[in-house]
């Protein structure tokens, strides 16, 4: 899907952030590129304006009087799948892994330019099921209930989308590329082009795993490999797992 469809679409925004000159300006910004945009100053009022209201997309400050950006997306994930861009003045890595731990697609680092902003918020927002054109059965990767599309990088459960966060995205695709192949930290951190820490690589596989396995003490798709890593299962046999 091209920027200029889905400027069409008109999707709806909310950004929260305690700075009014920077919720004024994405406004502006944002509804000048054909965006419906609301705005709240903390996450009390953004969970009032959530209970009317329907969101396609969530821009969130962490540093925020009261509760913080990060909580807010740990208390909405619990019930909420919406994609959410967070915000940050921080530049320690381990902020923005927590983030991403607590399920946000994406991350920018103030000061930041505006374009880049609605660049990334296009980009999340063509990742959503609903707004892509259907793909080619040949793009998928099949194992058991699911289907993977590696051109989409959407996940199907029954032909339902099963959310996934961006990281979630480019990890299973690592392996759905080469099913039923072990991969070591290593192997996916070059596959991935160097941008995913060890660290952020063992949470992506912990969430993947809570969305496709019924028990992940015994995971039946993702499993351990002991001594290499983990590798996407997508035949009858099993191996043994930790």
């Amino acid at each position: 899907m091209h920027n200029q469809d889905l400027k069409k679409l008109y999707f709806h925004i909310l950004i929260i952030d305690d700075d009014q000159k920077i919720r004024q300006l994405l406004k502006k910004f944002l509804e000048n590129n054909n965006f419906r945009v609301s705005d709240a100053e903390n996450t009390q009022k953004a969970k009032k304006i959530m209970e009317t209201l329907i969101f396609d997309l969530l821009v969130v400050d962490i540093m925020m009087p009261g509760q913080n950006g990060l909580d807010f997306l740990k208390e909405i994930r619990q019930t909420n799948s919406i994609p959410t861009l967070m915000l940050t003045a921080m530049s320690n890595p381990e902020d923005r892994l927590d983030g991403l731990e607590y399920g946000a697609d994406d991350y920018m680092t103030k000061p930041f330019e505006p374009r880049e902003l609605l660049l990334r918020i296009q980009n999340i927002l063509k990742r959503r099921p609903e707004n892509l054109k259907k793909t080619n059965i040949e793009d998928n990767t099949r194992f058991g209930p699911f289907s993977f599309n590696q051109k989409s990088l959407n996940l199907y459960k029954n032909d339902l989308p099963v959310y996934l966060t961006t990281s979630e995205q480019k990890l299973l695709n690592c392996f759905c590329k080469s099913p039923n192949k072990a991969f070591s930290r290593d192997d996916i951190n070059d596959s991935l082009g160097g941008n995913m820490e060890t660290r952020s690589i063992d949470v992506a596989i912990a969430r993947i795993r809570r969305k496709i396995e019924d028990d992940q003490r015994y995971p039946i798709y993702l499993q351990t490999v002991r001594g290499i890593g983990w590798m996407l299962h997508t035949h009858d046999d099993r191996i043994n797992n930790d």
